[in-house]
């Protein structure tokens, strides 16, 4: 926090440790504690959240980047097909469709999401660190043109069950980002189907979910015709994503 009230990193602090705040400094810095100490998340305060050792700039419009998802991200970058057309529904920050651009520079990235002030987050996030992905408002595969059939499918949606008592301290965050207010498997159920109607030529699949869905999503993706799909475990030990490559 201080930090970002006085332009200070940790190391002039230390140096400048006899430093007085000024009343303005004083009274931001007062005014975050306020705040943090009644819930609202610090990354919101300061404007920024950490992800893959880059600086993402956040907001309440957008949901707030975990190191949970880096497990995926880093599955991507080794397994995602070279030169491939690639789409992340539902970008929100954009964190995963811009570390996915930067970390592959072979690929053409894509990414929508529904909200528009989710989307002007994200196209910030990418000006800012010099990822090139294309940004499109709409609901999963819906805006894409009938043009482009992608090589690879990409998705962190909300699957947060309604009744999960996890959302309460989450209140800051967008609630549609976090829930489908049913049992966390619209999405899953939605986007298998369209990209089987709209991606004929996929070749990788990956999507994000809770700790207890790796089997019912293995399942929806089954039911698509997706058949072998995979779920992989988070930094916690928990199941996190799942994935299916075309054999």
């Amino acid at each position: 926090m201080l930090e970002h009230v006085c332009g200070m990193d940790k190391a002039a602090q230390l140096i400048h440790d006899d430093r007085v705040l000024s009343s303005d400094e004083e009274r931001k810095l007062n005014d975050i504690a306020k705040k943090r100490s009644e819930g609202v998340p610090l990354p919101y305060l300061l404007g920024t959240q950490e992800f893959f050792a880059r600086p993402f700039l956040v907001n309440p419009s957008v949901l707030i980047p975990r190191s949970d998802t880096e497990c995926l991200v880093e599955w991507l970058i080794e397994h995602l097909p070279k030169n491939a057309l690639v789409c992340d529904l539902g970008t929100g920050s954009g964190c995963i469709a811009a570390t996915v651009a930067l970390e592959r520079p072979d690929l053409t990235v894509w990414a929508s999401d529904l909200s528009e002030s989710a989307l002007a987050v994200a196209q910030a996030n990418c000006k800012a660190l010099g990822a090139d992905v294309k940004l499109v408002q709409g609901s999963w595969l819906d805006p894409y043109p009938a043009e482009l059939s992608f090589d690879a499918v990409i998705s962190n949606p909300p699957y947060i069950e309604r009744d999960d008592k996890h959302l309460d301290a989450l209140r800051y965050e967008p609630r549609s980002a976090l829930t489908d207010e049913s049992d966390g498997l619209i999405a899953y159920r939605t986007i298998l189907p369209q990209i089987k109607r709209k991606a004929p030529k996929v070749q990788l699949i990956a999507v994000e979910h809770g700790w207890n869905q790796g089997e019912a999503v293995r399942s929806i993706f089954e039911e698509n015709g997706f058949k072998g799909s995979a779920t992989f475990w988070d930094y916690g030990n928990n199941p996190r994503f799942t994935t299916w490559i075309k054999n």
